[in-house]
This record gives structure tokens, sequence and C-alpha cells, in this order.
């Protein structure tokens, strides 16, 4: 039988980034992370997450959260001690690192899932002047997916100019809520004639209902929309 944990403990690390991330909404240029650590005096399990304005949330609300909970939680329990954001998300990552140690097994194992394997996943390019987008684009050229940081009025010359850079690469962009649905609708033909292969969050979360019914030529991803499965 697995041991409750014992303590419960935050802490607030920074990183700075090798270099500014710029999206819609602004710029980065450190990461802010919360790390947890969940023991039951023998063994600890670690979890992270970084605190994300857009949902009103800061690592002083995360760690606030976090200091609230009582030691017996669970993964189960978790999920009513606590709405679904960052801080949820560290400790429940956090109890899951806990459990396999106590268990000496793997998380997939526990979950039941299959073995991990290698997944592509994208590379980003930041949102800047299209130039620097495609001096970028040229230095992960050899990459096969790259991610475009998009939203603004002068968003096709900047994936002209990233596409003259990464030729061969399969694109997708996302806008960060960026762009109303008529400015989308009007560019969309652009970027399927570029290429693009996906567009991640066009819109406001705000506006997912004019959505619905409407069929489009470049398949959407939700972001910002997405909080939890249901």
């Amino acid at each position: 039988m697995k041991k409750l944990a014992n303590t419960i403990r935050s802490f607030e690390e920074h990183f700075k980034l090798a270099s500014a991330f710029t999206i819609s909404r602004g710029t980065k240029t450190h990461a802010h992370v919360v790390r947890v650590e969940v023991s039951d005096g023998e063994h600890i399990g670690q979890g992270e997450c970084v605190p994300y304005a857009r949902y009103g949330e800061s690592v002083e609300s995360v760690q606030a959260q976090i200091a609230k909970l009582p030691l017996d939680v669970d993964r189960t329990k978790l999920q009513k001690e606590m709405p679904a954001g960052a801080a949820r998300n560290a400790v429940d990552c956090a109890l899951w690192d806990l459990e396999a140690k106590q268990s000496n097994t793997s998380v997939w194992k526990l979950a039941g899932l299959e073995k991990p394997g290698l997944v592509r996943t994208a590379y980003t390019i930041s949102l800047d002047t299209p130039e620097r987008m495609q001096e970028a684009a040229q230095q992960h050229a050899n990459r096969p997916l790259l991610k475009i940081k998009l939203g603004t009025p002068d968003d096709i010359k900047r994936l002209e100019f990233v596409r003259a850079g990464a030729p061969k690469a399969d694109i997708i962009v996302d806008a960060n809520e960026g762009w109303e649905l008529d400015q989308f609708q009007d560019i969309l033909p652009k970027l399927a004639s570029l290429g693009v292969k996906l567009v991640e969050q066009p819109i406001s979360e705000q506006q997912d209902q004019i959505l619905e019914g409407e069929q489009f030529s470049i398949p959407l991803c939700a972001d910002e929309s997405c909080h939890t499965s249901e």
C-alpha cells in the first residue's frame, strides 16, 4: 500500500531564456517556474508548472493554492481540491512521480499506457520582424516541423519570409488569439497556398461559438480554449 505524503512543498525558480520569446500578447525573457515536491519521508515526487497570467495565475497565487492542500491528498482527491490550472498540474505530476517511485515502476505503466516512443515535435519561431523570422527559419530549416508565432496585421509577409527560409519544412501557425474571425478568413487562402498544415488558436476563446458549423481548408487546433479533457 502506498504511503500518503507527509510534506508538500513548492519552490520558485527562474530560468533565463536563450533569447526573448514573443507572441501576440507580449514578450518573455525568463521562465518563472513553480517546482513541487511531495514526500512520504522516503521518496520524493516532483512536478513543475509555469503560472500563466493569461488565466490570472502568478507564482504567488499558485504557491498559495498548493499551501492549502491537505497532506492526505491523492490524485483522485486532487481533482476536487483544486480547479484545473498550473497548480493542479504541478501537484498531479508530483503525485504520479511519487507513486512511481514508491512502486519502483514507470508512470506509463501505472497509467496503463503503451511505452512512450519518439514523437515529432515542433520547433517554435518567435514573433519578430519578417527578416529576423526568416533568419531563424534558415537556421532551423533542417527541422521537419516549424511552429510560427503570428497574430499581427502583417502576418502574411512574416510567413512568406519564413517559407523562403525553410522551403521544405512543414509549418503550423499559432496566432495566440490574435486574429478576428474575418481577418482569419481573409488570410486563410494565403495560409493554404504557403503550405500551412495547421492553425492554432486563431481567435479569442470567447468567440469559440462562432466557429461551430464553419468549414475551413486547414485544420484548427485549440490552445487557450483547451483547459480540461471535457
